[in-house]
């Protein structure tokens, strides 16, 4: 897998997803739709590793387990509820809220943002201001979106917590954090009482092959491409993916799903697009005070050498 093809992956996969979770969610409830889906993935990858000899130790399991609650417990139940709420297009714009918090936890580990890195963030940070200004004239929609910006600082924290601790291998890297957070989010799914009101009659063959499309292509393969650029690039760079995605979502809702295109959206997504570039040209730029302190370093040499 290179770099460039698997950042196509999390570019046009994670895109098409919003729209594919707004089919699934349309007859299986979201968390149980949430936790099918990365439970089925996870274990999949999982057991390719195991037949390729690739065996976790019980500390891989501990790391994974903790890295699926940030990054898939929360942030997958928030973005399912949500969409139960609010447009595909909307709920994948406010997505790009997470290259600014990964800037800032990166920042605070190895080093400044360059300023066209920040100017990049400003920017794009700028088309999210637009939307939720526009979104928050109708009260209905606050809550969705606040939890998808909450779930955006869980995956953020997830992404640095997880980048130098799993093993080598993609397919255990990315599975053992899917099939955790699958689990959570079948529980959580439990628990509120879904699992009680999903009848499998009632499950449109539409949502069937969301649902399929989700677990292949949005969890196995483009959660793959992820785990792979993250042993290799900033995590702030591969953030980027969310400044994209929503360019994606908004032009498949409109087109297949019918959802409306107002002119904030429009220029919301706009201007987030304006942001990438200037983002994916920028470096960081290493604090000469840290230099000396290896402490700070281990993230960005992990991501180098594995």
């Amino acid at each position: 897998m290179t770099v460039l093809f698997a950042y196509l992956a999390i570019f046009l996969i994670w895109g098409s997803t919003f729209l594919a979770i707004r089919v699934a969610i349309d007859s299986i409830p979201p968390l149980a739709m949430m936790g099918i889906r990365c439970t089925l993935a996870g274990a999949l990858l999982v057991a390719a590793a195991v037949v390729r000899g690739e065996r976790p130790a019980l500390r891989d399991w501990r790391i994974g387990v903790t890295a699926g609650a940030v990054m898939f417990g929360l942030p997958y139940a928030a973005l399912g509820w949500a969409e139960t709420r609010i447009s595909s297009g909307m709920a994948a714009l406010l997505v790009a809220t997470l290259p600014l918090w990964l800037v800032v936890i990166e920042w605070a580990r190895s080093g400044r943002p360059s300023a066209r890195t920040l100017a990049g963030l400003g920017i794009g940070l700028a088309g999210v201001v637009v939307l939720v200004a526009d979104g928050l004239r109708v009260p209905a929609s606050a809550a969705p979106m606040v939890a998808i910006i909450v779930g955006e600082l869980a995956w953020a924290i997830g992404s640095v917590y997880l980048q130098p601790r799993l093993p080598r291998a993609v397919t255990l890297s990315a599975g053992m954090p899917l099939a955790s957070g699958g689990l959570l989010l079948m529980l959580s799914s439990a628990s509120v009482g879904e699992w009680r009101r999903l009848s499998l009659q009632s499950v449109t063959p539409a949502s069937l092959v969301a649902l399929g499309y989700l677990i292949v292509f949005g969890s196995i393969v483009a959660f793959s491409a992820y785990v792979f650029l993250l042993k290799r690039e900033p995590a702030s760079r591969i953030s980027t993916h969310a400044y994209v995605n929503p360019l994606i979502a908004v032009a498949l809702g409109v087109a297949i799903a019918g959802e409306p295109l107002t002119a904030s959206i429009g220029i919301a997504a706009l201007v987030i697009a304006a942001g990438v570039a200037l983002v994916l040209s920028g470096r960081n730029v290493p604090e000469p005070a840290r230099r000396s302190q290896p402490a700070w370093r281990p993230m960005r040499a992990a991501v180098g050498e594995r």
